[in-house]
């Protein structure tokens, strides 16, 4: 018999494509490369878009228009007696006062009232004697029940949320109608002006039963008045009980004091424990922003398998980190090291609350100078500094991240073109392959064929 060779039997499908793949790897390698370390462009200036903000955030919150770090406190010896806060400013002391009065809002109800019929014309609501503002009901005259006139004295032009009108059922179809003042004092005193109405409710007019005879003063209308030092002391009479008699300070009372009762006692120094919140936040900030730079920028770790990252050879992002860093130390008077702010080997700053306190007793006011306040108009000390360069990262118009995100976009626009135009030689190569091999494929099959035919005819195995 006849030995029969035959050739190996090959896909063409598989055999194309995986020619047509070698024939394109080393363009796709790098083709890959590049969308990676492109994609890795994107995220990074992502993060660090959002790193810079939240940092600019934190410190507008800490730093912004009215903000200081050093703060102060205000406390009541009875703090039943109201609340009270201190800036910056306030001088360190302890007052006394005694609250004679608290100020009260308005609040009148008019009873008997029910759907009134006929009704035209204007009413007009009084606040402490004074005009207040007008109620047009309209020159048509028109049935109006307690609930339509509550709901046109809240919507009358002139109103703007003075007065809130609500209407009370009080049983067998009657109803009172409650206006309440929004602020306090005398001047919130509310009486209603209801000549210029017409109508009826039964047998009585709309305007007299808004007039004084039912009038009831539900609370009223009252100034504060409180006493400095004791009862006897110097009288302050305002509408609001929020006061600000104290520099820098702003106390609002709960309470009113009984004749003969002694006097609460403010106390106005130092919050040691909010200051060094105040403190750690700004610490915490700029740490968290230090923390997103060194990883941008870190440069890998062979022993670790650990990947650069995507700005590890960026020369502009490594400045950045830098002059941070740099903006950190004041070119002349006190430094945030004085303050017990200190940077670290690692770059990252820490507190050391002891010698803020130390620094703070001796200059309760060198603190917000040497750290400033990040103002869009006037910034000043650090803060100021890091924020203005910061800007010059993260304006949206033509800041650094803004032009860059510009260019990587515009690299991968490209290279997205650069891969379709792969995409297409790569399947030129495999139509080609593939009926390269297709016809060999055929080829082999004849061969093959003839082989077995010559074998059948001359072998050695036939009769």
């Amino acid at each position: 018999m006849a030995t029969v060779i035959t050739a190996p039997t090959f896909d063409p499908v598989l055999t194309a494509n995986d020619l047509a793949d070698k024939y394109t790897l080393a363009r796709q390698q790098i083709l890959t490369a590049n969308k990676a370390a492109a994609n890795a462009t994107e995220k990074g200036l992502s993060d660090l878009s959002s790193a810079i903000s939240a940092f600019q955030a934190s410190l507008a919150s800490l730093t912004g228009l009215n903000k200081t770090m050093y703060a102060q406190s205000a406390v009541f010896g009875d703090t039943a007696m109201g609340s009270a806060s201190a800036s910056a400013t306030a001088a360190a002391g302890t007052y006394s006062f005694f609250v004679k009065q608290l100020a009260a809002a308005s609040q009148v109800a008019y009873a008997g009232l029910g759907n009134a019929t006929g009704v035209s014309g204007k009413l007009n609501v009084n606040m402490g004697g004074a005009p207040g503002f007008e109620v047009d009901l309209g020159a048509s005259p028109r049935n109006l029940t307690p609930r339509e006139l509550a709901a046109a004295i809240n919507s009358a032009e002139g109103n703007a949320g003075k007065v809130v009108a609500s209407v009370v059922n009080t049983g067998n179809g009657n109803s009172e109608l409650v206006l309440t003042a929004k602020d306090t004092g005398l001047a919130s005193k509310i009486t209603i002006d209801a000549s210029g109405l017409q109508g009826s409710i039964g047998a009585d007019s709309l305007a007299d039963k808004l007039g004084n005879a039912n009038l009831r003063t539900l609370v009223a209308a009252a100034d504060a008045e409180i006493h400095v030092g004791g009862e006897g002391g110097t009288a302050i009479t305002q509408a609001s009980n929020t006061f600000t008699a104290i520099d820098g300070v702003k106390m609002t009372f709960t309470k009113a004091h009984a004749s003969g009762a002694a006097p609460v006692t403010l106390t106005v120094g130092p919050d040691d424990k909010a200051t060094t919140a105040n403190v750690q936040a700004f610490v915490d900030a700029f740490n968290k922003l230090r923390t997103v730079l060194d990883k941008l920028t870190d440069g890998g770790d062979p022993a670790t398998k650990a990947d650069d990252g995507a700005f590890a050879r960026d020369g502009g992002v490594r400045a950045l980190n830098d002059r941070l860093t740099a903006l950190l130390r004041p070119g002349s008077g006190e430094s945030l090291a004085s303050y017990g702010i200190i940077a670290n080997r690692k770059g990252t700053l820490e507190v050391d609350s002891d010698r803020l306190l130390a620094q703070l007793a001796r200059n309760p006011n060198g603190l917000d100078a040497v750290i400033g306040a990040a103002s869009a108009s006037t910034p000043t000390g650090v803060a100021g500094e890091l924020d203005k360069y910061l800007k010059s990262w993260s304006n949206t118009v033509d800041g650094q991240i803004k032009q860059r995100r510009d260019q990587n976009g515009s690299l991968q626009s490209r290279l997205v073109d650069r891969q379709a135009t792969l995409d297409q030689q790569h399947k030129a190569a495999y139509d080609r392959y593939l009926r390269q091999y297709t016809e060999l494929q055929t080829m082999q099959g004849m061969m093959n064929y003839n082989v077995t035919l010559f074998d059948a005819l001359f072998g050695n195995d036939k009769n």
